[in-house]
This record gives C-alpha cells, structure tokens and sequence, in this order.
C-alpha cells in the first residue's frame, strides 16, 4: 500500500500540540518554514542548552498513523497533532 500522509500540523511556538495545517512550505535543510522546530541549527530545549550550534537532524516529525491507533487502543488520548485531555 502506498504511504500516505493523513495530517500535516504545525506551530510557531515550542507546545506539545500543533494547529493543522492546510499547507506548508518545507524548505531543504529548515524543515517546514514557521515552525518553532524549523531552522538550520537545532531548536530542541535541551540540546539548545547543551549545543545551540549543533546542526538540526529533527526538522520534521512522522508518526505512523498505526501508531496513534495503537495509543488510543490502550486509553491514551492521543490524535494527529495533539494529545487530549484526559
């Protein structure tokens, strides 16, 4: 079966949950342009304060819808983009 992508979210701030997104622009070596995880350098908190020159390997996250579905089966609250209250 092809893969296919089911959601795409994003968001300007560092936050768990990210809004969806109709479209994005993904620039080669940034990520998704207006992302708080896009950038040449890497924007994790803890590897900033470690290394803020490190280069950024973690521009764009995937999750494999299987494992979302997986989640929810064992009662954690989980969607594309967020996790939900419990």
């Amino acid at each position: 079966m092809p893969a296919q992508v089911l959601a795409v979210h994003t968001s300007p701030a560092h936050a768990f949950s990210k809004y969806r997104a109709t479209c994005i622009e993904l620039r080669a070596g940034h990520g998704l342009v207006g992302d708080a995880h896009g950038g040449v350098t890497v924007q994790h908190r803890s590897r900033v304060a470690r290394d803020p020159s490190q280069p950024n390997l973690r521009q764009v996250h995937l999750t494999q819808g299987e494992l979302l579905a997986e989640l929810v089966r064992q009662s954690m609250p989980v969607q594309p983009g967020r996790v939900l209250p419990s």
